[in-house]
């Protein structure tokens, strides 16, 4: 046997002899389709990685979106019993905190709406007209009618699907009913009072578009009886993610006469929920990869046992251990990265166009796949985070050099003598 001399790292002659073993002759099908279910398997785990993490960022976007498009990032309470008539000093010192864009004052209540077709509850919110304007989520999403010069007006602007389950189109009439009314001898009684609606809107969270209404500031605070008051102040700050740091200066410029509330102590449970989904989604679906990643192993050790012979005639050729185990190392691990590459293409490609195939699998199946009623939103989002998406091809990568090293290390111990004895 001839002298061995390592060649350079991945020489043009370990490339070729890798690609001649990839393609199979017909003795070595059984290899072939083996390596075929290795590169399947590593393509649909890392396409279903990055569709299923995409979509769930979607979800929690866009519910991100429209809760805090609506809510603000922080609400503000005055501590004790007494009116919180001061909002407007105290708005305009809010404003003046650093990072703070808005201070919206406003009041809510919890109200029944009745029309002829039927009663269903809901939420007011009593807002000025340049509040209303500040939130874009609303302002930009008003499908009928109009909120110019709201604050001198008596009528309500209400979601698009409360209007549909109440049967009113836009000027119709809706009765309001407040359990908390004028006190009389007999006890308290409800407040009932007629609404003209003057603007419907759609934001795109069922629940929201059922429920919420919007009603003028000074009407509110007549049909609460708040008087000269209002209920909360809402603040929108420039980094909600940092919010704990801005409540801490708005605290300091406010003092301890007021109690903040943010919006990730609101909200809290449920954001939680969804980063647990996504982490649990995560490491169920990366075991997709895992198993396609020991297909490869077990294909990988056919080849090298068939390729016995070959082998030790390259061995015996001047061929060296680590040229042998390069071979195998390329063999193994082309199957790998061709199936992430396919599987990137691929999730990116379902990514952009899933509305219409969301669309297509339902006008296919005659079902509605996922219901606004049920998930909120009207539309199903998937949006592609570069940092998550890199770490999954990263992790496949990983995998698939990783499942390859085994069977390499085995053929490059290989000796040449015990492989050819039986030849």
């Amino acid at each position: 046997m001839s002298s061995s001399t390592d060649t350079a790292p991945f020489a043009p002659f370990e490339w070729m002899l890798a690609s001649r073993y990839l393609r199979a002759r017909r003795k070595e099908g059984f290899i072939s389709v083996i390596a075929g279910f290795s590169f399947v398997g590593i393509m649909l785990g890392v396409a279903t990685l990055i569709i299923v993490m995409a979509v769930m960022n979607g979800f929690r976007n866009q519910l991100f979106e429209k809760i805090l498009g609506l809510n603000g990032h922080a609400i503000v309470q005055k501590i004790g019993s007494g009116p919180f008539d001061n909002f407007e000093d105290v708005a305009k010192r809010l404003r003046a905190v650093d990072g703070v864009q808005k201070a919206i004052p406003l009041i809510e209540g919890q109200v029944m709406l009745s029309s002829p077709r039927q009663a269903l509850g809901g939420f007011v919110r009593g807002m000025t007209e340049q509040g209303i304007r500040s939130l874009p989520l609303v302002a930009e999403n008003i499908i009928q009618g109009q909120i110019d010069g709201f604050d001198n007006q008596r009528g309500i602007a209400i979601g698009s699907r409360l209007a549909n389950d109440l049967g009113v189109a836009l000027g119709g009439i809706i009765t309001l009913v407040s359990p908390r009314g004028a006190r009389t001898p007999f006890g308290t009684a409800p407040r009932t009072k007629p609404y003209r609606v003057v603007a419907i809107f759609e934001l795109g969270m069922s629940e929201y578009d059922r429920s919420m209404v919007f009603m003028p500031m000074l009407e509110a605070q007549r049909y609460f009886s708040k008087g000269p008051q209002v209920d909360v102040i809402e603040v929108v700050i420039d980094h909600p993610e940092n919010v704990d740091r801005h409540v801490a200066a708005m605290k300091a410029a406010l003092g301890d006469d007021y109690n903040f509330v943010s919006w990730k102590q609101r909200n809290q449970t449920f954001f939680t929920v969804l980063e647990v989904e996504r982490t649990v989604m995560f490491i169920i679906l990366s075991l997709i990869v895992l198993v396609a990643a020991l297909n490869i192993i077990s294909g990988t050790m056919m080849l090298v046992k068939d390729k016995s012979r070959d082998i030790a005639i390259l061995r015996t050729m001047g061929a060296t251990k680590h040229a042998i185990m390069r071979v195998f190392l390329i063999t193994g691990a082309s199957i790998g990265v061709v199936g992430t590459i396919a599987g990137l293409i691929i999730g990116i490609i379902f990514c952009d166009n899933i509305e219409s195939i969301r669309q297509f699998v339902q006008w296919l199946t005659g079902t509605t796949l996922m219901d606004p009623s049920v998930y909120y939103l009207t539309r199903l989002p998937a949006d592609i985070d570069p940092q998550e998406t890199a770490g999954i091809v990263i992790m496949a990568l990983v995998l698939s050099v990783l499942a390859t090293l085994y069977p390499s290390w085995r053929a490059s111990k290989l000796h040449p003598v015990e492989a050819l004895r039986y030849e």
